[in-house]
């Protein structure tokens, strides 16, 4: 046995199953609520910095319990699909566990969707209801219902008729304004009487571990989201898992969230391992911003910091203009790989202790490789962590045979965190996952004989340059280290002899020039001369979703035309 509590298995095949410590816990997500609210129920559960407003685990729960009674009154059934369309704001949490402790499924959706990709997600799943802001900032939601369901302000709340989303038939709205067609969030609240809360404390049972909790729709970096789905198990146990490896098991932890709450990130690695262990979510706005990140960490204390990559870039560059005094415990990093280098800024002028990854995807619930708390610089800096508890994986090449140890191939993983599938969609499920529940993660991978793992990139990024396959990651890492290079970006732009060619996107220090010729001797020695970029795009933004991943797809076709 290892340190992992795993059987040790010498091979010399890109196969490990770790086995772990901990057992898989059978309950829902709603009763993990309530076992928490119970043993910290006047703990902080949120603080929202912004909206300078707070909920405590007693009352997280009290208010779950209400809203849900008041969406049973206006006919929400076990089993329905409830669309959470909204920002980070304080609802957010009560609106996810009402849903949990009632059997309703919660389907967020992505606060930067248009009127043509929320149309799309209430007809993918057949949302029943959609609970949203009247607006916020730029984004006008309720506007926005408005040109999807025709005379929307005139209609009766509740019985919504739109023949382009049938399945639709309530909108609530949180606003201070009465809007036509909708009822307001409020109004859920009151009608809810002592004797619906006390039949939905006294039908947790009924919401079983097997029930659907969560549909989460993929980043969608690529065509159109698609719509996964996990059970209350899958929440529950990887909530359990991440947020052991992140260490809120050992003391009372307070989290800066910066990742938004509708992605896998923020759903489960931040509010399913923040409940599951009694930490503080401080959430500094609503929506994303660096500067006022950085103020909460200060403010607040927070001894954790979630975000991706680009997240991190952000904040040491404000940190850098700011120099505020934060002493953050750990920094917890994933939605796409992190360089060493920035690991070493981010320790250097955040003034982190503990650095850690987290590797995984939307279809399997969030995480299935992540760091340890013992792991030392070195596992840190050039793995994304260990595999999971209870999960197995593997490595694999174009026929699906297991690569040997160390060897790069696609990376599949099998488990209790596997979704259960895509919603109503058995063909791009099949495509996913195979007849022996091998779910294929589309990344390019390196399994170690130890169970941590590497990412060498993204099957579909690859760079096929002359018939030498280059993989933009190594590229990236080199120029993260470049000194007027805040952040890069590699991609193959189409080329009439080579096939494809590699162009470097970076944004720069202000100030600083970078020329073609000085990317080229920088890396010179340093990379294989077909590796090196024979392109160079400076960037000021680079095109993300909402959850902070690049868009490489929109990278490509706003220089595919350059040459």
């Amino acid at each position: 046995m290892n340190r992992f509590g795993c059987a040790r298995f010498y091979s010399n095949v890109s196969y490990f199953h770790h086995i772990g410590k901990t057992p898989l816990e059978y309950i829902s997500f709603g009763k993990l609520l309530e076992r928490t609210a119970l043993q910290y129920p006047e703990r902080d559960a949120v603080i929202s910095v912004q909206e300078n407003r707070r909920i405590t685990y007693q009352d997280l729960l009290s208010q779950a319990d209400r809203f849900a009674a008041g969406l049973q009154q206006i006919g929400i059934n076990y089993g329905d699909r409830v669309g959470l369309w909204a920002p980070n704001i304080l609802e957010w949490s009560i609106i996810c566990f009402a849903c949990a402790r009632a059997g309703f499924v919660v389907v967020p959706i992505n606060t930067g969707y248009v009127k043509q990709e929320v149309e799309y997600c209430i007809n993918k799943v057949g949302l029943k209801t959609i609970i949203c802001p009247e607006r916020y900032n730029k984004q006008h939601f309720y506007a926005t219902l408005c040109s999807i369901i025709n005379n929307l302000d005139n209609q009766k709340p509740g019985n919504l008729n739109n023949t382009n989303t049938p399945s639709l038939k309530s909108i609530i709205t949180i606003s201070e304004n009465n809007l036509g067609g909708s009822f307001n969030y409020n109004d859920i609240m009151d009608f809810a009487n002592e004797t619906s809360i006390r039949e939905i404390r006294a039908n947790q049972q009924h919401v079983t571990p097997e029930s659907l909790a969560n549909i989460q729709f993929t980043s969608g970096t690529t065509g159109q989201p698609k719509a996964a789905t996990v059970t209350h198990h899958n929440v529950v146990n990887n909530s359990l898992s991440v947020g052991k490896r992140n260490e809120l098991d050992t003391k009372h932890h307070k989290i800066c969230v910066q990742v938004p709450f509708f992605h896998t990130y923020g759903y489960t690695i931040t509010i399913g391992a923040a409940v599951s262990y009694g930490a503080t979510m401080v959430v500094p706005s609503s929506t994303y911003n660096s500067l006022q990140n950085l103020r909460a960490i200060k403010q607040e204390n927070c001894t954790v910091i979630h975000g991706t990559p680009t997240m991190y870039v952000d904040l040491v560059n404000v940190q850098l203009q700011h120099n505020e005094k934060i002493f953050p415990e750990i920094a917890v990093s994933g939605g796409a790989p992190c360089s060493p280098e920035l690991f070493k800024k981010m320790k250097r002028h955040l003034n982190v202790k503990k650095m850690k990854s987290v590797y995984g995807l939307t279809e399997v619930t969030a995480v299935a490789f992540q760091s340890t708390p013992l792991d030392d610089e070195d596992k840190v800096l050039n793995t994304v962590g260990h595999v999971g508890d209870n999960l197995e994986v593997k490595v694999v090449d174009e026929e699906n045979n297991v690569v040997p140890s160390g060897t790069p191939g696609e990376l599949c993983v099998r488990g209790y965190s596997a979704m259960v599938g895509y919603w109503e969609d058995k063909e791009k499920t099949a495509e996913m996952i195979d007849d022996r529940r091998w779910l294929k993660t589309g990344d390019q991978f390196i399994l170690d004989k130890d169970g941590y793992g590497r990412i060498v990139g993204r099957i579909k990024d690859m760079i096929n340059r002359a018939g030498e396959n280059i993989f933009p990651k190594e590229i990236e890492d080199l120029l993260y280290t470049h000194p007027d290079i805040l952040e890069a970006h590699v991609i193959g732009l189409a080329h009439e002899r080579l096939g494809e060619e590699v162009c470097a996107c970076v944004k720069v220090q202000d100030g600083a020039e970078l020329t073609l010729e000085a990317i080229t001797e920088f890396c010179r020695g340093k990379l294989a001369k077909f590796k090196i970029p024979s392109q160079l795009r400076i960037v000021d933004e680079f095109p993300k979703t909402q959850s902070g991943k690049i868009q490489k797809f929109l990278l490509k076709k706003r220089y595919e035309s350059v040459t």
